[in-house]
């Protein structure tokens, strides 16, 4: 069983409390998601069940979400990462790669990955570069009907 961890600052808080994710929310802002775009939302509500997921709120309304997908012994990869258009810079985006890299579960972690394709910044802050040895990793992508690839 994951440790339910909330965090406060301010009028924001990051929890990993399954209960409290807006699904109208997340599936609006995805709308919205270069890397989101196609996807069913049935695929989504899914794979944020299967995965320890970071929301962020201002009150009870969301405004962001990570997605942490690990076996909480060597492996984990961040994904669907957003804090809603209204919200940026104003340091939302570190607190939570701070509060996801703090999770007690995830420590001793020997991989972490990601992909992003404009917030190489961010991630550089919490150790992340680009692959060592990009022609070792391989992948199968199986676009859903509709999806736009990267």
């Amino acid at each position: 069983m994951t440790q339910i961890i909330e965090t406060q600052r301010d009028l924001f808080t990051i929890s990993n409390d399954p209960t409290r994710l807006d699904m109208d929310a997340i599936l609006d802002f995805f709308t919205r998601a270069y890397w989101t775009k196609g996807r069913p939302p049935e695929r989504t509500k899914r794979a944020l069940e299967n995965s320890l997921v970071f929301g962020v709120y201002e009150g009870t309304k969301q405004i962001g979400l990570a997605r942490v997908i690990s076996d909480y012994s060597i492996f984990a990869y961040i994904c669907d990462v957003f804090i809603h258009e209204d919200y940026r810079a104003h340091g939302l985006g570190k607190w939570l790669m701070e509060t996801i890299m703090a999770h007690p579960d995830l420590q001793g972690l020997r991989r972490w990955t990601l992909v992003t394709r404009d917030a190489h910044g961010l991630y550089k802050q919490y150790g992340f570069d680009s692959l060592a040895n990009p022609d070792g990793w391989m992948e199968i992508v199986r676009p859903f009907p509709g999806e736009e690839r990267d």
